[in-house]
């Protein structure tokens, strides 16, 4: 058995992410690194220095985890 083996995240991508996409997972970035652990501390540091929401409002708890839970999906979609 070939324990070497493991899955690249971009084999798993179905398109290449969008200019938005890449701007949030460079504000999530951001946000770790400057210690934002909490879903909390990660809105609001989003809010402070990220791309807004995508329906142009602040970013909440709720409309954060709504786009990561579609974003996951699409990767389930045929």
């Amino acid at each position: 058995m070939d324990t070497d083996r493991y899955l690249q995240p971009h084999q798993a991508r179905r398109r290449a992410p969008t200019v938005f996409e890449d701007l949030l997972g460079d504000a999530i970035e951001r946000a770790f690194a400057e210690g934002a652990w909490t879903l909390p501390e990660l809105v609001a540091s989003l809010n402070r220095g990220g791309p807004g929401a995508s329906n142009g409002e602040q970013w909440t708890e709720e409309s954060f985890r709504a786009l990561m839970a579609r974003l996951g999906n699409e990767g389930d979609a045929a």
